[in-house]
């Protein structure tokens, strides 16, 4: 049976840059689909904030935003 997923559409998100992903743009992105997988590391379709560019991550390359103490 495969796993929920850990984030929801519409949520912003980090992606981590690594060996999968090196020369994707840093900065923020939302999650536009959550994607069927058997695997243990669910998919997701991202969008990334500023250019609209769409790619399909592992969740442990996403983290969540840090969000700025007021």
């Amino acid at each position: 049976m495969p796993q929920q997923h850990n984030f929801i559409i519409g949520q912003r998100l980090e992606l981590v840059l690594g060996r999968l992903n090196p020369s994707a743009p840093s900065g923020t992105y939302t999650i536009v689909r959550l994607l069927p997988n058997d695997d243990g590391d669910r998919e997701y379709r991202i969008k990334h904030d500023r250019d609209g560019h769409e790619r399909v991550v592992r969740e442990s390359q996403l983290r969540r935003v840090a969000t700025p103490l007021i």
